[in-house]
């Protein structure tokens, strides 16, 4: 059995569904026919993932390019204002400028929105269907289509294998992407993982300011994301470094609950008593210029499939509607046919999208670093960060506007980080920092640096600056380098 298309999109996920309304609502009113799409996904059963659950306000005006903000409608999605950070017992407010607004939710709820648009977009065909192979021209390397198998029956019989046939195959099926190897060749990167998102529902929680997400910063450890995603529900991430602890709930509960605010301890013991602890992984993958000569021919990579960042800045969404933005658009006078014409038409999405993915990819990598503080230079920078937030105005606005997406600059990215360098060298001479205390060992002191410990801040100034330029530069190099 076969069927052909125009695009054949394997994956209905975020990136997978969105780009299957927009090829059919926006880029067929600029063609002389209206595309055929098929789009695959193995189970259409609504998804439970604890990742995906924030869409910054940049992700927001993606979404209303694309026609689709009614998706955040009747899935119980919270308005999110901004960011309250916590470090040793003391809160930072971070809103979102001009009074903007992002949204929390379920993400299998807002997955099954976007699905159900698809579904009733003109043209495309929503199939269930697990895909198998790649189907390649045997002289050319092209590829043709994909094959795929049909669930099976109620009755027990084997599913169907089918070929889908089309122009344009487009590959959108996540971070454990079974084609993102065959697909790249020799261009490929392998996608780094330092940590992993450990989850939980707390229920009927309120969190330190509301509608606001939480990044608590734990000393010795990764961050803790807290952010509500329904009215009874709040999501907690607990980020835990490679190689995870075989005792999870243990580590957890003695480690890290006690450096959170005590409102939330008892919401956390329960939710950790009634529910197992799940867990993604923080990968890295850079993104790699696509229709060279190492890459085939017919066939694309879009969303986690192509390119990963850290969670911690909840950024993934927002990078990809707004790769399907900038894609749909290109893809609405392209001849799928001319691989030249194509191959051309990739490195203008490429580019074109590099300052928004850019500043997110390499904030989200710089952030974690500081936030998770694996050394004590790093934690000079963490202390120096915090304090820099602590100066409101600009020091808030400039990182809030990089973080959620609404100033796509990596220059700017690079003006606060270096300032935050500077700054963190500047809390070091000039701020207290705590001393043991002989009397009381549970509450140390604090005391400015005197005269005599300059000579030793000063080497330690230059670590700093250094292990700041070893933090930034390698991501800067990552993401504007040509391939």
């Amino acid at each position: 059995m076969s069927s052909h298309y125009d695009v054949l999109i394997v994956g209905a996920g975020i990136a997978g569904s969105a780009l299957a309304h927009a090829l059919a609502t926006i880029t067929s009113k600029l063609r002389p026919s209206p595309l055929r799409v098929a789009l695959l996904e193995r189970s259409l059963a609504e998804p439970d993932r604890i990742v995906g659950e924030l869409l910054q306000p940049a992700g927001i005006s993606a979404l209303q390019k694309l026609g689709l903000t009614s998706c955040l409608e009747g899935i119980d999605a919270i308005p999110e204002h901004g960011y309250c950070v916590v470090h040793s017992g003391q809160l930072v407010h971070i809103p979102y400028p001009d009074g903007r607004q992002g949204r929390s939710f379920h993400h299998g709820r807002f997955i099954m929105a976007l699905r159900d648009r698809a579904k009733r977009a003109a043209g495309v065909d929503v199939i269930e269907a697990t895909v198998n192979e790649l189907i390649e021209c045997q002289f050319s390397k092209r590829v043709l289509g994909v094959r795929a198998t049909r669930p099976s029956t109620g009755s027990g019989s084997k599913g169907e294998k089918e070929s889908f046939f089309a122009d344009l195959v487009v590959i959108a099926d996540g971070c454990f992407s079974n084609f993102r190897s065959p697909v790249m060749g020799k261009a490929l990167r392998e996608s780094s993982t330092r940590s992993y998102f450990c989850g939980a529902i707390l229920k009927d929680t309120q969190l330190p300011i509301p509608q606001h997400g939480t990044v608590a910063l734990v000393p010795g450890h990764g961050p803790v994301l807290l952010y509500q995603i329904s009215e009874h529900d709040t999501r907690m991430l607990v980020d835990v470094k490679a190689p995870v602890p075989q005792d999870l709930k243990e580590h957890i509960l003695n480690s890290v609950v006690p450096h959170l605010p005590a409102s939330l301890h008892l919401a956390i013991h329960e939710a950790l008593d009634k529910d197992r602890i799940r867990r993604m992984p923080n990968s890295f993958l850079p993104a790699v210029k696509q229709g060279g000569k190492y890459t085939k021919e017919g066939v694309i990579l879009l969303g986690d499939s192509w390119n990963m960042r850290h969670p911690l800045t909840g950024g993934g969404m927002t990078v990809a509607f707004n790769d399907v933005v900038i894609l749909s658009k290109l893809l609405a006078h392209a001849d799928f046919h001319n691989w030249d014409q194509m191959s051309d038409l990739l490195r203008r999405w490429h580019w074109s999208r590099k300052p928004l993915a850019s500043t997110i990819n390499i904030l989200s990598v710089a952030l974690y670093d500081l936030f998770g503080a694996d050394g004590e230079d790093l934690a000079v920078l963490q202390r120096g960060c915090f304090k820099y937030f602590e100066c409101g105005g600009e020091c808030v606005r400039g990182p809030v506007s990089l973080l959620s997406g609404l100033a796509p600059s990596p220059s700017l990215l690079a003006y606060h980080f270096f300032y935050v360098a500077f700054y963190s060298i500047w809390v070091m001479f000039m701020h207290p920092h705590p001393i043991p205390n002989p009397t009381n060992p549970d509450k140390p002191r604090m005391v400015v640096p005197n005269i005599g410990e300059y000579p030793w801040l000063m080497i330690q100034s230059v670590r700093v600056f250094w292990t700041a330029c070893v933090v930034f530069g390698p991501l800067l190099w990552t993401e504007i380098r040509w391939w």
